[in-house]
């Protein structure tokens, strides 16, 4: 059983920088897509960001393009996202994701395997 454990959140200022971490354990982490999502209270869970298995694809929201990096360590089987320039709309639970199966999904359905959650909080 893949158990997905996410760090590194905390309040910032407007302009800032966050890095988050998702550490993995128990399956196999370098064999499927890994991505990031957010939920904001009283709003849906909204995707964020994905990357494949070797890491060399990526895709992002259009409202953090720019802005966010997602990359992973294979070897230290960890996931992180690059938070820069953070906005107070970024404020949210930020989850990790893992799916059992191929295919760069930007959906939540679609993935399998998911963390607690980090909070993410930008002040103005």
């Amino acid at each position: 059983q893949v158990q997905l454990v996410e760090s590194g959140g905390g309040l910032v200022q407007a302009g800032g920088s966050l890095r988050l971490s998702c550490a993995a354990s128990g399956g196999t982490f370098s064999t499927y897509p890994m991505g990031w999502f957010r939920q904001a209270p009283g709003k849906e869970r909204e995707f964020v960001a994905v990357i494949s298995w070797g890491g060399g694809r990526r895709n992002y929201a259009d409202s953090v393009k720019g802005r966010f990096t997602i990359s992973k360590d294979n070897a230290k089987n960890t996931m992180y996202l690059q938070m820069n320039s953070l906005k107070p709309e970024d404020t949210a639970v930020y989850f990790c994701a893992q799916r059992k199966s191929y295919g760069m999904e930007l959906s939540f359905a679609g993935y399998d395997y998911w963390g607690q959650g980090t909070q993410v909080t930008v002040s103005s």
